[in-house]
């Protein structure tokens, strides 16, 4: 394999690819935009290290494993994730700083230099549209007064929207008009109601488009037998197609399929003959993921991918307890001092909410995420030709192909979850 495709197979699996912000059109909100009043700062940018991206790996893994449901299509995106909590932790101080450093897996300062690094050396390509865009939406009330360094932070290195706004019907109307464009209309309703408790929310929304290098023709579109877990049998519709990268990591077999440009692709693993997909999920790690990339074969590979439409939707905060970080959401210790101060009472995460959507069809692929920190007060209640046919429950990604790092990872579990809840 050459030499570059090797080196940006090594940096395989972060939470975070091509990040830039959107640039489609403005829309019109009664918040108060702030941007007047807070303006970036320029920074240095640096290349983004081989240490950093195993980092971000290994959270996108546990993540992964973690919000994992058996028996159930899941669909996440560790950027989306990752870039909100990274934002929160520019508020977070003490014992509350360290946990939530610890799971993400970097510092504060780390997250806040990889973040702005990456916007920064991203450059946009013809066929495929990897959008992100983040925002601190905060409460216009005389009992929250926000951290203007907090504000700063967020401006400076992930390029963040600020508004203040009354959190009233016209705000809830207004964070889901901002979701929705940031993601081409993908997420319609990140939220369905403000409580009271609220103060503040940090959200990343993401949109990705992107056309195959190889599109499928019709003849290439045909019905197929796809076994469920139960060993039910469903028809669907397969692109069959051919590649030429071959995944093999002992338990599983995959292929790389790339996008127009080159520079994003889907990434598919099927488990082996008598392992389930529970079982392979609850194997993989960072550093085993990137080893199978690393070792990937440059050769012919006859492939089958199923036509899907997938929505998912979770709110995040048992898994992120269970991954570390729970003083970050506990109302009586957490420690967001550096986001502000409310005389409600103590700051803390009171919910997670992550939503996205996925379109795999014969031109390409459409994908949508976004990810609402919400933050309230104490009051607040809590070389001979491969075969890869995906005909049974796989695992699947999207990556780019410079540091392949995804940006989506989800389970195809067959057609009869195709939304959940």
């Amino acid at each position: 394999m050459k030499k570059r495709f090797i080196m940006s197979l090594i940096s395989l699996l972060t939470v975070c690819s091509f990040i830039f912000n959107l640039a489609g059109c403005n829309v019109r909100l009664s918040a108060v935009d702030m941007m007047a009043d807070v303006k970036p700062n320029v920074i240095n940018s640096e290349a983004i290290t081989e240490a950093e991206a195993e980092k971000s790996a290994d959270f996108a893994v546990r993540l992964f494993k973690a919000a994992n449901e058996s028996g159930k299509n899941t669909l996440i995106s560790p950027l989306s994730v990752f870039a909100a909590l990274a934002m929160t932790v520019n508020g977070a101080r003490g014992d509350t700083l360290r946990c939530m450093e610890a799971t993400l897996g970097m510092n504060a300062e780390e997250l806040n230099k990889y973040f702005y690094s990456y916007r920064k050396s991203l450059r946009d390509d013809n066929g495929c549209i990897l959008r992100l865009a983040d925002s601190v939406w905060f409460r216009d009330d005389e009992r929250f007064n926000v951290n203007s360094d907090f504000l700063q932070s967020n401006a400076d290195y992930y390029g963040a929207d600020m508004y203040k706004a009354a959190f009233d019907g016209s705000t809830l109307k207004d964070i889901n008009k901002w979701v929705s464009n940031k993601t081409d209309g993908m997420i319609s309703d990140i939220l369905n109601d403000i409580p009271v408790e609220a103060l503040m929310y940090l959200i990343n929304a993401l949109a990705f488009e992107g056309e195959w290098e190889t599109v499928y023709k019709k003849d290439q579109v045909n019905d197929g037998v796809f076994k469920c877990e139960d060993n039910t049998e469903q028809t669907v519709k397969y692109m069959y197609g051919s590649e030429s990268v071959y995944l093999d990591d002992g338990r599983a077999t995959g292929f790389i399929k790339p996008y127009k440009g080159g520079k994003f692709a889907f990434a598919a693993l099927l488990p082996n003959e008598g392992i389930s997909l529970d079982d392979y999920i609850d194997s993989l790690d960072g550093s085993t993921l990137q080893n199978t990339f690393r070792g990937a074969e440059t050769t012919g590979v006859e492939t089958s991918i199923p036509k899907f439409k997938a929505e998912y939707s979770s709110e995040l905060s048992v898994v992120l307890r269970g991954m570390g970080m729970g003083l970050a959401f506990d109302k009586e210790l957490a420690d967001f001092t550096g986001i502000g101060k409310s005389t409600g009472g103590n700051i803390f995460i009171s919910r997670v909410i992550h939503k996205t959507f996925i379109s795999v069809y014969e031109k390409g692929t459409k994908a949508g995420a976004a990810t609402v920190i919400e933050m309230s007060d104490k009051m607040a209640a809590p070389p001979e030709m491969k075969q890869v046919y995906l005909v049974r429950p796989f695992v699947y990604m999207l990556v780019d192909t410079e540091t392949y790092l995804p940006f989506f990872i989800g389970t195809y579990r067959g057609e009869q979850i195709e939304s959940v809840n």
